[in-house]
């Protein structure tokens, strides 16, 4: 299958920065992968071409009516070896966000060998210091250049690559968040469970607010009874309350993200003995958990970040501190975990970890 996808090699090949000074998401590698579609031909012409823009028409029907997907994974290097954190389950839930908004699946086998090979051919990008990695966002986005409302005839897909250091500036130190009560995310039936530009659109004005008052994120609340915890805006949200580890289940909440950094923080606490649900939690009941003390921990979870401790939470008005506003046992321990699966210096008895090459 590899040997299907053609490779178009360039001769001017980019300066490599230093990640611990570039942030997140503001340099790209030399190549990336592409790959279209349209109804006669279905998914075809796979291919690693050098990274540059793309032509598209002003009439381009994403532009005016946002049928988009993506998803986000990591890449890191054992020794010299290129590997792929649960890159075949991040190139699972992009398909899921297709069928949500009515784009051709692609297959799926073709997808994975891409990402891989072009991570192989891209592999001296890949970053190597603490809490480096590549960052990988494959995307799909609706190429029809017609105005009129209705689901594209033709799509391409893209993987680009991004060397990057830790998401957020000040490292993995507790965030403050806000909770929101007055905007709505998503809702039930919705878009909420895809990757689409449309959710995070809906998420910017609030993210502002809770930017200009002093925090560093949003917690959603569910869209009709505002009162269920959802997701933060970049990542999923977990509780440590009793010695059980809490978060919210996207099956019983379709409007959120099934988070694949969430899922491993489940499966791993429970190899680790803990007890863990998934559940609708409201922000009554958290609270009610931090006056009484039984509320040990909130972080965040998500692939940009990996783990993120939540230090305050702000309702209506009241900062509620978490642990002191510290780090939690937990959380850190988690963190250094996976963090140590990504390097390569804790073993992976889960299989997460998948060779480029």
């Amino acid at each position: 299958m590899v040997a299907d996808i053609k490779f178009v090699e360039t001769k001017n090949l980019k300066a490599k920065p230093d990640v611990s000074k570039i942030g997140f998401g503001t340099h790209f590698t030399d190549y990336m992968f592409v790959m279209d579609y349209n109804t006669a031909d279905g998914w075809h012409d796979a291919r690693i071409v050098p990274y540059e823009n793309i032509s598209v028409s002003p009439a381009n029907t994403t532009l005016h009516y946002g049928q988009a997907i993506f998803d986000g994974l990591k890449a890191y290097k054992h020794g010299d070896k290129p590997v792929i954190f649960r890159a075949s389950t991040h190139m699972q839930r992009l398909n899921i966000s297709a069928k949500i908004l009515d784009i051709p699946e692609v297959p799926f086998d073709i997808a994975l060998a891409g990402l891989k090979k072009l991570i192989a051919i891209e592999k001296d990008w890949i970053p190597t210091g603490k809490g480096q990695s590549l960052y990988i966002r494959p995307f799909i986005f609706a190429d029809d250049p017609y105005l009129g409302v209705r689901v594209s005839q033709t799509y391409k897909f893209l993987i680009i690559l991004s060397p990057v250091a830790a998401y957020y500036a000040h490292g993995f130190s507790p965030v403050k968040i806000m909770v929101e009560s007055e905007y709505v995310r998503a809702v039930r039936g919705g878009l909420g469970a895809a990757k689409t530009p449309a959710n995070y659109a809906a998420s910017l004005h609030a993210g502002l607010i809770a930017h200009d008052k002093g925090y560093d994120q949003v917690l959603w609340l569910d869209g009709v009874e505002r009162k269920y915890i959802e997701e933060v805006g970049s990542m999923n949200i977990l509780f440590k309350i009793k010695g059980e580890i809490v978060s919210p289940s996207p099956k019983l909440q379709t409007s959120i993200l099934d988070g694949i950094t969430r899922r491993t923080v489940n499966e791993i606490a429970k190899d680790w003995g803990y007890p863990v649900v998934e559940r609708k939690i409201s922000i009554d009941e958290i609270i009610q958990a931090h006056n009484d003390g039984t509320l040990e921990e909130v972080f965040g979870s998500g692939t940009a970040a990996v783990i993120s401790p939540v230090g305050v939470l702000e309702y209506k008005g009241k900062e509620y501190v978490i642990n002191g506003g510290k780090t939690g046992d937990f959380a850190q321990k988690m963190y250094d975990y996976i963090e140590g699966i990504h390097m390569g210096t804790i073993e992976d008895k889960f299989g997460y970890v998948e060779a480029a090459e």
